[in-house]
């Protein structure tokens, strides 16, 4: 029954609540000392999609702290997962490492202690700056403890229990040799089969197919439980109260469903309450899978994108919708959409049809909504803005023509230099060109621009040179001057691309030149007309 009020919050409550406030209400309701737990098997490269399940986990324990409960989130990185192939992105030497635990595995970099927390620890320390406020748990570290020797005693004990929940929930043929338990072989150190009737707690033999016998110890790390198994047995150690996870553990028959059954019958605890979520996808590649590679990874999309932002990117649609990650032109798009809920929640005027995102936006910043609104600088200028200076004091000095910073905050200034970054990593490697320009520093060789457009520039020198230099004024000039002139409006912009970025097209031209310093730019019109 429990498993299900998620859903019917779906359906009653979604016009009126956010999806996590009626997540959050029904754990605050059924649990006095909440847990959600999340957890990631760095078997490889950490893909995008990942990160939607640490900010949905975020997301119900800050919502959840908010109704007044102590509430705890936990990660726990399946460190002790087996590496299932020699993947594309290792040295062939790893061939020789499937089959073994990945923190038994050497790290491909030689700076970390093991192959998990090569590719997971960046991962992790990115999440920080997303605001979830986690622990960080190792499942190899639990097993080398003993924290699941009790889930796998029963498991033993109960086997043919185990045996028949997975063919009656699965509707697979049973399988009388399916072991809840693989034992690490000593010799050779991956992973095996156990010998089901010579186990006597704590210890259970094994025959290897490297030709080794050995006795492995239930009580230490000399084995893992399998995942239909190792899921349930988690919420059984740790007491967890939800947990959010992918659509292909939700489906009829899949490992949540054998979870219930198992958690209950075998452990006698019972199940957490779902959160199932759909996949994120990459606009024009298709649906990704966390075990499967990708072009654009976790730790790409929380340096190029704002934090807030990459929040809200997650919490705006419920989690049973797919979820669209653009990390073109829809990241400009994103940052203008989550900047335009930001006003409207500080501002309290927005529609009905608003009201689910601005919700959104609140919830983004984990109980920490800064007391008045931030300056906000409009994302796609603060892309032009980056093109035109190496550095975050350049970049500032450049703002500063346009925008007054006089009662600006440090957090401000600190959000600020956070979304250059961001930007500045995007350019370097996700951007489309349409969007890269560099500002010549003299015109550009081979410019041709005839007598026309030298007589158009001598005009604009002449309108420019005494004007107000802002946005407006400056637009306003040019479309008159082009007018006037044979070239034409479209012409004299073309025009003007040309001579400062070598290109034909470019940022919006008012703006761009309004950021510019004003001798600069009348210099090299001077320049070109003569």
């Amino acid at each position: 029954m429990t498993e299900n009020l998620f859903y019917i919050g779906y359906v009653t409550h979604l016009i009126t609540m956010h999806w996590a406030d009626v997540i959050a209400k029904e754990v605050a309701d059924t649990c006095d000392h909440p847990l959600i737990a999340t957890g990631i098997s760095p078997t490889g490269i950490i893909h995008v999609g990942s990160l939607r399940e640490a900010i949905t986990g975020e997301s119900v324990r800050s919502a959840v702290e908010g109704l007044g409960k102590d509430v705890k989130l936990i990660y726990l990185v399946d460190s002790f997962d087996p590496l299932r192939k020699c993947y594309d992105f290792l040295p062939k030497e790893y061939e020789k490492y499937v089959g073994m635990p990945i923190s038994r595995i050497p790290c491909p970099c030689g700076k970390h202690k093991n192959y998990a927390q090569h590719f997971v620890q960046p991962f992790l320390d990115a999440v920080d700056s997303l605001g979830v406020k986690c622990e960080i748990i190792w499942t190899h570290e639990l097993y080398d403890k003993g924290e699941f020797a009790e889930a796998i005693d029963l498991t033993f004990k109960k086997r043919q229990q185990v045996i028949d929940i997975l063919h009656d929930v699965s509707g697979k043929e049973a399988n009388p040799n399916y072991a809840p338990y693989n034992p690490v072989c000593e010799k050779c150190g991956r992973f095996t089969n156990p010998v089901f009737e010579s186990y006597k707690y704590p210890y259970v033999e094994y025959d290897c197919s490297c030709g080794h016998h050995g006795k492995a110890d239930i009580t230490k790390g000399d084995g893992k439980l399998t995942w239909r198994c190792e899921w349930p047995a988690k919420w059984a150690i740790f007491g967890t109260s939800a947990e959010p996870f992918g659509k292909d553990h939700a489906a009829a028959g899949g490992s949540y469903d054998t979870g219930k059954r198992i958690s209950r019958e075998i452990y006698g605890v019972e199940p957490p309450i779902p959160i199932p979520y759909e996949f994120v996808q990459l606009k024009g590649v298709g649906q990704m899978h966390k075990s499967l590679g990708c072009s654009v990874t976790g730790l790409d999309a929380i340096n190029m994108t704002p934090p807030e932002v990459l929040n809200y990117l997650f919490l705006r649609v419920n989690p049973n919708k797919a979820i669209d990650y653009d990390s073109g032109l829809g990241m400009l798009d994103m940052a203008d959409e989550y900047d335009r809920m930001e006003r409207a929640f500080f501002s309290a005027e927005f529609t009905e049809a608003e009201e689910n995102s601005v919700r959104a936006y609140e919830i983004s910043q984990h109980n920490h909504v800064p007391v008045k609104q931030p300056h906000q600088i409009p994302y796609r200028h603060l892309v032009n803005v980056v093109q035109m200076a190496d550095t975050f004091e350049g970049v500032m000095g450049v703002l500063e023509r346009t925008e007054d910073f006089s009662t600006v905050s440090a957090d401000d200034l600190k959000r600020l230099e956070r979304r250059v970054n961001c930007v500045r990593f995007w350019l370097n490697g996700f951007a489309p060109d349409s969007v890269k320009f560099c500002v010549c520093q003299t015109a550009p060789p081979g410019l041709e621009l005839g007598i026309t457009g030298k007589v158009f520039f001598k005009d604009l020198v002449n309108r420019m040179n005494d004007c107000v230099w802002d946005a407006s004024t400056i637009n306003s000039i040019i479309s008159d001057t082009g007018k006037e002139s044979p070239l034409g409006s479209k012409g004299a912009f073309k025009a003007i691309y040309s001579v400062l970025i070598g290109k034909t097209a470019g940022p919006r031209l008012g703006p761009f030149l309004a950021s510019m310093d004003k001798s600069f730019v009348i210099n090299r019109f001077i320049q070109v007309s003569q």
